[in-house]
């Protein structure tokens, strides 16, 4: 296999998984969230704030997969 090939595949790679990861780390800071409040009874706040880390966390993935492929 030549290396243009291995780095388109390699290239592949790593957009197929942006979409996953960017919705794993949102919803798993609304299901943080989400848990939180239901047991400290603080509902809406921790669910908007854990959400807001959730994003936050989605779009530093976001960036480091950015210079992951960009170094290809």
């Amino acid at each position: 296999m030549d290396d243009d090939t291995r780095k388109m595949f390699r290239t592949l790679g790593y957009v197929s998984t942006l979409g996953l990861t960017m919705a794993l780390s949102i919803a798993l800071g609304a299901l943080i969230g989400h848990y939180l409040d239901t047991r400290f009874g603080t509902e809406p706040w921790l669910f908007f704030i854990f959400l807001g880390f959730g994003i936050a966390a989605a779009f530093k993935n976001l960036y480091i997969m950015y210079k992951r492929i960009k170094d290809i």
